[in-house]
């Protein structure tokens, strides 16, 4: 598609406030170190801890057969399933670089079995949370059925479940959690029993003949993705799967810490732990919620937020929470890119504001998926015909260097909201002393492979997001010449983590803190 010089110059200068450059990213990661090490040690809703050991992620031969119950709330679907795990090993794997424990072959290792998804509509979001509790409990009752037929489960002996859930939340054991503040269009603030409504929510529409459920585990979706993410990888001598990376409808990550790293009042009152494990200043699994609060002032001070950013909060459900999201997940990615379009057509193309389509002036009426695949060369189209399917108009034309434009605005968000997730993540490996003090876990000059497991749609169809990201994490490692930080796939990590977790902490012991 052919633009001119001028359109070209016009579209780069309106987009300096995106501008991003390999030094200001370096420093982004090293601001964010220090953020997250204080937020770790004095934040009371970020970096919360799931009471469970690194130890006990790890496979453990014979401990891990059985199928159990899995659900995985997340910000737009819910998912059920049965999760089944084979306790098959292969002599040949490696787990994290330890020739001494060995981990399934990933042919064998686990099934999900009568998998259902339902999208969770607006109106439960925004309703009471025993009308969102009760439906999610109807749906979790279709599937017990299903399986008691499928595999002759006994009515009178209760399933144990496995849950996963997008949102924060307090834990003072594996089996239990009291909710926080949800965001992502959720209406529901008050702390609530998660494990209690659940229960309640199934007990309402458990028909006779159905068995009861017993909740085993409970854990955020990014810790279920790091869970799932470190029984399934199969790490050679040189690699260590550290990392949970989420980057769907909104933006997160999970880390193992070391207990003495986190304020005392979030540090859980029992721990499961491995059984010849010492409690002393072991690494738990911690949820970061890396979003909430705490990452603005380094992204303000190093110029990465810009007028649209603070347009965007200001319209926001709670202005202020959250920064870090609204500059990287998929609610929210759409709407920002909205925000910048319109301020264009009405600022550098002169257009009024009154002429622009109805749609293209509302609130999210641009949406992440649509400038996910907005690009020229798109298997949806060319890009002008798609955006004038997408936005009708009758007062003016679209044309190509608007479409161009578009093309231009989404991919700078893009690139921008990749190079802030991966300086984050370095951070957070560097919060973790995964980074400077790494552990030897090759011969010689071998190069080091810190795996980090990722999963979202956003990171995966956005533009060339992971690329990007991958990209980024390469330019702030180039100083660490024997260490790199590699993204690997972990998808459907929030409904098989649930699951593992049940036999994980069935395994382990719990210990007093």
């Amino acid at each position: 598609m052919e633009t001119s010089t001028s359109t070209n110059r016009a579209i780069d200068d309106f987009l300096k406030p995106l501008e991003i450059d390999s030094s200001r990213i370096s420093e982004l990661s090293t601001e964010l170190a220090l953020t997250f090490s204080t937020l770790s040690s004095q934040s009371a809703d970020q970096f919360l801890p799931t009471p469970i050991s690194e130890s006990i992620l790890r496979p453990v031969a014979g401990q891990d057969r059985g199928r159990y119950l899995a659900i995985d709330i997340g910000g737009t679907n819910l998912r059920v399933a049965f999760v089944e795990l084979s306790g098959t090993y292969d002599d040949a794997a490696q787990v994290n670089g330890d020739a001494t424990q060995k981990r399934p072959t990933a042919a064998r290792q686990l099934q999900r079995h009568l998998e259902h998804s339902w999208p969770i509509q607006e109106h439960l979001k925004n309703e009471n949370s025993e009308s969102l509790f009760a439906w999610i409990g109807s749906k979790v009752v279709r599937v017990v059925a299903k399986g008691c037929e499928a595999f002759s489960l006994p009515p009178d002996e209760a399933l144990r479940m496995g849950v996963t859930f997008s949102f924060p939340m307090k834990q003072s054991s594996l089996s239990q959690a009291t909710l926080m503040a949800m965001g992502k269009g959720f209406a529901i603030t008050s702390n609530l029993d998660l494990g209690g409504h659940l229960m309640k929510g199934y007990e309402k529409h458990r028909a006779s003949g159905l068995p009861p459920i017993k909740i085993a585990a409970i854990s955020n979706d990014a810790v279920a993705t790091l869970v799932s993410f470190i029984y399934q990888f199969p790490a050679e001598a040189h690699q260590k799967a550290v990392m949970g990376l989420i980057v769907g409808t909104g933006c997160n990550a999970t880390i193992p810490l070391k207990l003495s790293s986190l304020h005392q009042d979030k540090r859980p009152v029992a721990i499961s732990v491995s059984s010849d494990q010492d409690v002393a200043d072991v690494k738990i699994a911690v949820n970061t919620e890396w979003s909430i609060n705490g990452t603005a002032p380094p992204l303000r001070k190093l110029g990465f937020i810009t007028h649209w950013d603070e347009e965007l909060d200001k319209a926001g459900e709670a202005p202020g929470f959250q920064p870090l999201e609204y500059m990287t997940a998929g609610r929210y990615l759409g709407e920002l890119a909205r925000l910048i379009f319109v301020d264009y057509l009405t600022t550098s193309e002169g257009l009024a504001i009154d002429s622009l389509p109805t749609k293209l002036r509302q609130r999210f009426g641009l949406t992440t998926t649509f400038i996910s695949h907005f690009f020229p060369g798109s298997e949806r189209g060319q890009i002008l015909s798609q955006l004038e399917a997408e936005f009708p108009v009758e007062t003016f034309a679209w044309t190509e260097p608007l479409a161009h434009a578009l093309y231009r605005i989404a991919k700078a968000i893009e690139k921008r909201a990749a190079a802030i997730v991966a300086a984050s993540t370095v951070g957070l490996l560097q919060c973790a002393e995964e980074i400077g003090e790494i552990p030897e876990l090759g011969q010689g000059t071998d190069v080091k492979e810190l795996v980090v497991g990722y999963t979202g749609g956003c990171i995966q169809y956005f533009q060339d997001y992971l690329a990007d990201t991958q990209r980024f994490l390469d330019t702030i490692m180039q100083p660490h010449k024997h260490v790199r930080v590699v993204l690997q796939p972990c998808h459907d990590g929030g409904i098989t983590g649930a699951g593992i977790l049940v036999p994980a902490s069935l395994a382990g012991r719990v210990v007093e803190n």
